[in-house]
């Protein structure tokens, strides 16, 4: 198989992910009558852009291929990056219920940011915290879901 069809390939498989994720979309439970967005709304949005990039992904096929892809486009593997992500996302999984979820968004955007070169640590974790402390905000106040506060803060959101 050519370097177009293993690109067919990957064009159709981001397809039919979007196009199993819509499916299981639509046996989401309806929200109730006061709900102002639905829980059919995110994978909704993820199904329709992955379905979208497909397209779009197959049309470059059709015109000769992905664009800038060949030998001297690739980069090789660096573990050490690779590493810190897979760190950050154990660690996020492995500790969200205990430290709460911005701490452990923190931490996770902390090890991903060294995983992609980032060389200061402060700044990221001020800027984790700050992106976590957005995202617990939006999810909690905003959709009314409940997101980890953590155990070990007394006196949290319930």
């Amino acid at each position: 198989m050519g370097a177009r069809g293993g690109q067919a390939l990957v064009s159709l498989a981001i397809l039919a992910i979007g196009g199993a994720l819509a499916l299981a979309t639509v046996f989401l439970p309806e929200a109730p009558g006061y709900a102002r967005v639905s829980a059919r709304l995110f994978p909704g949005l993820i199904a329709g852009g992955l379905l979208l990039l497909g397209l779009m992904l197959l049309v470059e096929v059709a015109r000769g291929g992905f664009r800038n892809v060949g030998e001297e486009a690739r980069e090789p593997f660096h573990a050490a990056a690779f590493g810190w992500v897979s760190v950050g996302l154990i660690a996020h999984m492995a500790l969200i219920a205990g430290i709460g979820f911005i701490l452990a968004a923190t931490l996770l955007y902390g090890c991903t940011a060294r995983g992609f070169g980032s060389r200061h640590p402060g700044r990221d974790a001020v800027v984790g915290l700050f992106v976590g402390a957005v995202v617990y905000a939006l999810f909690t106040y905003g959709l009314t879901l409940s997101l980890p506060w953590g155990a070990w803060i007394p006196g949290g959101p319930s």
